[in-house]
């Protein structure tokens, strides 16, 4: 397990490197990288471990999860080389697993856990919209749990201005079916991420998540 000034120790790098986006000084300070990225693999392999009770993780290790720092400049805009971020998808196929996986992010001030369709294909979204359209009460259930509500508030995504085309305007789950993304997120302070007490919290969240997981895998996975 980590220390505390361990985990601050990846915040403040990852917080200098926000600061400073290019090779040179990514070179310079290479040591704190290698030292914060060890620290996160550390802090990966715990969280992966104490997960396994709450689901089946298939023997998930910490480098099939964890994603890359550099970034993939070719498409974007932004064409810093380097994340600030560090951050993995936890399931059984590591970064390629599916619907049923715990995205685990840390990045200065706006850490997070989070789960759910981030990024859905059009068939994946059809699918979740004509569930909610034939029944939204299963849906509803799993986000009108106590402790879904108390780690999450309630479903979030980015959503369209007006009905998705073949719903009516009308429709009493309205809201449901505009959205464009269908996330469980629950943000972790700065301070919270370095007391130690990380990985029980993360397994806590997670556990609330799995029933939304599992309703996203049944109808859209």
């Amino acid at each position: 397990m980590i220390r505390s000034n361990e985990s601050r120790a990846i915040l403040d790098f990852l917080r200098d490197l926000r600061s400073h986006n290019d090779r040179d000084w990514f070179e310079a300070h290479r040591s704190r990288y290698e030292a914060a990225r060890s620290s996160f693999m550390q802090l990966l392999g715990d969280l992966i471990q104490a997960l396994g009770a709450v689901d089946e993780l298939g023997g998930a290790t910490p480098k099939d999860c964890a994603f890359r720092i550099n970034r993939d400049v070719r498409f974007g805009l932004d064409k810093s080389p380097y994340k600030s971020t560090m951050s993995a998808l936890i399931g059984p196929l590591g970064r390629k697993s599916g619907v049923r996986s715990y995205y685990f992010h840390l990045e200065p001030d706006a850490s997070m856990l989070a789960g759910g369709l981030h990024s859905p294909s059009p068939a994946q979204l059809g699918a979740l919209r004509d569930a909610i359209a034939k029944d939204s009460a299963p849906l509803k259930r799993v986000a009108a749990a106590r402790d879904f509500k108390t780690y999450f508030g309630e479903i979030s995504g980015d959503s369209l201005k007006t009905a998705p085309q073949g719903y009516p305007k009308d429709h009493r789950d309205i809201e449901l079916l505009r959205l464009k993304t269908c996330l469980a997120i629950h943000p972790l302070r700065d301070d919270f991420v370095c007391s130690g007490d990380l990985v029980r919290h993360a397994v806590e969240v997670f556990k609330a998540m799995k029933p939304f997981l599992l309703y996203l895998e049944r109808v859209a996975g």
